[in-house]
C-alpha cells in the first residue's frame, strides 16, 4: 500500500460511525463513507463546526446541509492546483487519496526524459482530472476521457 504523507491543503480529522470530518484547505466537511464502521466519541469540537455536512436520504442520495463555503475553492498538493466543490453525490470532485498514484505516475513519467519521443498518457474514466493534471505537470501528452460531459468540461 502506498500512503500520501505530503498533503498541506487536505487531511482527514477524524472519523466514526460512518462518517470522516475532513480539512480541504480552510474547509470543515463533514461527509458519509461507508468504509468507516467503528464507533468513535467524536470528541473533537470540529464536529461540531464544520462548514458543510452531506446527509444521506433514507430513499437514496442526499444533500448538503450548513452550507458556509464559496461555490468552489481551490486546494493545493505540491506544484498542483485543484478546484473542489460539493457535488449533489457528497463527492468533492477530487480522490485526495490518489496522490500517491499520481506521484508513482509522475514518476515514471519523469524518468522518461531521455525518450526521444514525449510520454503520453490516455487516462480513461479521468473524472475531474486530478491523474490528468499530474501526468501533463510531470511532462506527458495527456488525452483525458470521460462518459460525463461535465466532468470533461470541469477537467
Amino acid at each position: 500500500m502506498f500512503l500520501t504523507t505530503t498533503w498541506k491543503d487536505f487531511e482527514v480529522l477524524d472519523t466514526g460511525d460512518g462518517e470522516k470530518l475532513e480539512r480541504w484547505g480552510n474547509i470543515l466537511l463533514r461527509r458519509p463513507d461507508p468504509q468507516v464502521i467503528w464507533n468513535t466519541p467524536k470528541e473533537d469540537p470540529c464536529w461540531r463546526k464544520y462548514d458543510a455536512r452531506y446527509n444521506r436520504s433514507s430513499t437514496g442520495g442526499g444533500k448538503w446541509s450548513n452550507l458556509r463555503l464559496p461555490e468552489r475553492w481551490q486546494v493545493r498538493y505540491k506544484e498542483l492546483t485543484f478546484n473542489v466543490k460539493p457535488m449533489n453525490f457528497k463527492h468533492t470532485g477530487l480522490f485526495p487519496e490518489q496522490a500517491a498514484n499520481w506521484a508513482f505516475m509522475q514518476e515514471q513519467i519523469r524518468s522518461a526524459s531521455g525518450w526521444k519521443r514525449q510520454p503520453r498518457v490516455l487516462n480513461l474514466f479521468a473524472y475531474t482530472g486530478g491523474a490528468t493534471l499530474a501526468c501533463a505537470a510531470a511532462g506527458a501528452h495527456v488525452t483525458h476521457v470521460d462518459a460525463a460531459k461535465g466532468m470533461v468540461l470541469w477537467a
